[in-house]
């Protein structure tokens, strides 16, 4: 089976590593184009291209898929490259570009998605970040065969697995990852004996997991502690949860529900280990920070190099 593959960060790069362990012929991989990273902001090819590159599969990086576009003649480009490669199927994950009708009617057995949720429960971009800031207790993956909505497509694979209480983003994400190959393989495989099952995804329980904003890392100490702390971790490490003392922004990596009351920002204690902050219900143990400019340090060594008294109060950056 020829499969096209299309997809951008680590969590696709896992599936297409997964897919060409098991065999899979891939003719052509389809990736954002190269960003500026890092502190030279130097133009930096994606997890997915790197790893396709080292492998010698051909690359192409529209800037769009549509002909009636911005521009179209990357999509024409685009279009024209796929056609040569007759991919007999087309593997979707976190590409980051719709996918306009050409490209799912292009290959003939469609466009399956790799989608990091139990659908049709958060549908959209950050199916990670929003299950642990909802505290979900369950979350797991999703194979799709696309349609024209957003990750509105028939069910074809579904398994779930447990958030646990310290999961953050980034660990929940690998976990994800590592599953979402897996089950991409078995859809292939079910796929080429006539094995797979389409199934509507159900009308009630749809929720939509909007993409993470900057402006959403700021902390607002009068939300209960418990929402606090699971932000804290769906914001790791993007775009991680910040707020201000004594007029310096400080990042929030690690924090512990307890109890305390007080004005939602004021420091109720100081300890070798912890800072407790009051919350607009219940308080936080602040375990991880990180000044600018900085690395992220225990609260033990933060206070070595930033001492925090009882009575000084956390504010929104800017506040």
């Amino acid at each position: 089976m020829r499969v096209a593959f299309a997809g951008t960060p680590e969590f696709a790069a896992a599936a297409l590593e997964r897919l060409l362990a098991a065999g899979f012929e891939v003719p052509l991989v389809l990736t954002q184009p190269d960003r500026p990273a890092g502190r030279g902001m130097k133009l930096t090819p994606s997890p997915v291209k790197a790893l396709a590159v080292s492998r010698n599969i051909p690359v192409v990086q529209p800037r769009s898929l549509r002909l009636d576009g911005k521009y179209p003649e990357d999509a024409a480009s685009a279009q024209a490259t796929l056609h040569a490669a007759r991919p007999d199927v087309m593997v979707v994950a976190a590409y980051g570009l719709i996918l306009p009708q050409w490209v799912l009617d292009l290959p003939a057995r469609g466009c399956l998605n790799i989608h990091a949720s139990l659908l049709p429960r958060w549908r959209g971009a950050a199916p990670i970040h929003r299950a642990i800031e909802a505290g979900d207790a369950r979350t797991g993956i999703t194979i799709m065969q696309m349609d024209a909505g957003l990750d509105t497509g028939d069910m074809l694979l579904i398994e779930a697995v447990d958030i646990r209480p310290d999961d953050t983003t980034a660990r929940l994400h690998d976990r994800l990852a590592a599953l979402g190959g897996r089950l991409i393989v078995e859809a292939l495989e079910l796929a080429a004996c006539g094995g797979l099952t389409r199934t509507p995804q159900p009308a009630e329980g749809v929720t939509y997991a909007h993409k993470i904003e900057k402006a959403e890392a700021a902390i607002d100490w009068s939300l209960p502690a418990s929402t606090l702390e699971r932000r804290i971790r769906a914001f790791d490490p993007f775009p991680g949860a910040s707020t201000q003392l004594d007029r310096e922004t400080v990042k929030l990596w690690l924090a512990r529900v307890t109890a305390g009351t007080g004005e939602p920002g004021r420091v109720l204690a100081v300890t070798d280990e912890h800072i407790t902050v009051a919350c607009g219900a219940g308080a936080l143990e602040l375990l991880e920070l990180q000044r600018p400019g900085g690395k992220r340090v225990s609260a033990r060594q933060f206070l070595q190099a930033q001492p925090v008294r009882a009575g000084q109060r956390f504010s929104a950056p800017g506040g």
